[in-house]
């Protein structure tokens, strides 16, 4: 995630007037960076790549976008509208899907890949993505990979490992791409951080946006367009809803063009998040809250202005992708994110650190000719919450023979779970609640637990349903069905 106070700036080549080659002559302090950096074993694109976001951060660049630079996209092509061009079924053998999986469940109490968490019955998410994959393969030569990064690799590979019913999709050679690592920066002084007490906290996550040069630095994406591959479908493995679909596919193909962003309307619940944008030359660009200043929030916010935001369901051309990095010098030019943290994120007195980070959907703006669509918000189904878990848990949701996890009752809309956050934040905390499975939520449209509650085996719950427990001890809730008020009282 991009936490802490973010800063974003457009990455521009370094240049200097009195250098007739173009190239300006590296800062004491990036010659330091590369050394580190080589020395750790990092590729040369993604040194190529860190080193540009770092002269952007020397030079002082700001990275904020004016209104008054900007368009606002008016309107996007939409999933509906496509749905009646005929689907080509043999642009998956050219197709790559690839899930980031680089992210730890920090904010639901993990230490480990979210995507190990068990999402249905005995099934994590990777088991959801993978049975997605299987069911493709059986009819057509789809491939499959994971980006993880330093913190969810031995995990997942392990977890990949250990069941026979993956051994076709471990023994590809390309199904890993380890996400690089990035130096964090001194903020007193601009140099590499020095932390002798624990050094491997002198480096953190790139960001997603790392991916291009994961691709390239790794020899993946010449791997890749070697064996004839031409699309690929990038995703966060924690959105279910992110699913291979003919009918984007057909028609990003068909476009030409280097990238396609799928994008949801934005809702009030939306409004602080990043949005469309187009600038003066008719590019399509991001816009996130921190590189929009004060003076500009109204806008920003402004919903029926900018309507329209990233998914980070993208696909890409891999043949034109290639030939943007080549033409940058073996890179893709991104926008920074600079997060100021301490370099012991638990330690608030250790040394004030810079990490720069770049987030995929922003290269947008350096892929000219990339196009956006309106999806339907079933596409963005991220997991960020134990409410949403403890809602697909529930016999409300069920994985179909394909693998996509769906609605057992299309017909209605999904449940509305709002946990009590003091208690029920982290998952081991929710997995109190109902130490004997997730009770039913088939016909419930919404329910809220609030104060400590455990619920009995089997129980059934409908329509809008409050549990409150007032007192210290836990309320056991074990009479079903329920509906409406739930207190000690009414079950008394």
């Amino acid at each position: 995630s991009m936490g802490g106070s973010a800063i974003i700036a457009q990455a521009v080549p370094a240049t200097s007037l009195d250098d007739p080659m173009g190239e300006a002559q590296p800062s004491p302090e990036a010659e330091a960076f590369k050394k580190k950096m080589g020395a750790a074993g990092l590729s040369d694109a993604f040194i190529k790549q860190w080193l540009a976001l770092y002269a952007d951060l020397q030079g002082g660049s700001t990275g904020m976008i004016p209104e008054s630079s900007i368009s606002p996209v008016d309107a996007l092509p939409s999933f509906e509208e496509i749905q009646g061009t005929a689907p080509r079924p043999e642009l998956l053998k050219e197709t790559v899907v690839l899930k980031l999986n680089g992210g730890l469940g920090t904010s639901m109490g993990l230490e480990k890949a979210k995507s190990l968490l068990k999402v249905k019955g005995e099934m994590t998410f990777l088991d959801v993505l993978a049975k997605q994959v299987l069911h493709l393969k059986k009819q057509h030569d789809v491939k499959f990979m994971l980006m993880n990064s330093f913190s969810t690799s031995d995990d997942t590979m392990g977890f990949f490992r250990s069941k026979t019913e993956y051994s076709s999709l471990v023994q590809d050679t390309d199904f890993e791409l380890v996400q690089n690592k990035a130096p964090k920066i001194d903020a007193a002084t601009l140099n590499p951080v020095d932390y002798a007490a624990n050094a491997s906290l002198e480096w953190c996550p790139p960001g997603h946006g790392d991916l291009y040069a994961a691709l390239l630095g790794s020899g993946k994406l010449d791997s890749l367009l070697a064996k004839g591959y031409k699309y690929m479908f990038v995703s966060n493995s924690d959105n279910l809803g992110a699913t291979m679909d003919l009918s984007l596919l057909t028609y990003f193909a068909a476009q030409q063009a280097p990238m396609l962003m799928e994008c949801c309307r934005r809702t009030p619940a939306d409004k602080k998040g990043g949005h469309l944008a187009k600038a003066k030359d008719g590019q399509l660009i991001l816009r996130e809250s921190a590189q929009c200043d004060k003076s500009d929030e109204a806008a920003f916010q402004d919903i029926t202005r900018h309507k329209f935001f990233n998914t980070n369901n993208l696909w890409l051309n891999l043949p034109m992708l290639k030939k943007v990095m080549d033409q940058s010098g073996g890179f893709l030019p991104l926008p920074i994110i600079k997060n100021s943290k301490t370099v012991d994120p638990r330690n608030s007195s250790s040394p004030s650190v810079i990490q720069l980070e770049t987030a995929m959907g922003a290269a947008i703006a350096s892929l000219p000719g990339s196009a956006a669509i309106v999806v339907p918000t079933s596409r963005f189904a991220p997991v960020k919450s134990c409410d949403q878990l403890f809602a697909l848990r529930s016999d409300a949701y069920q994985v179909a023979d394909n693998g996509n996890l769906e609605l057992a009752d299309k017909s209605r809309p999904a449940p509305v779970v709002t946990l009590d956050s003091k208690l029920y934040k982290l998952v081991d905390q929710m997995e109190t609640l109902a130490p004997q499975g997730v009770p039913s939520l088939r016909d419930c449209s919404s329910l809220s637990v609030q104060g400590k509650v455990v619920f009995g085996k089997g129980v059934v719950i409908t329509g809008d349903t409050v549990v409150r427990n007032t007192k210290d001890g836990a309320l056991v809730v074990d009479r079903t069905p329920l509906t409406g008020e739930v207190t000690s009282e009414t079950l008394a």
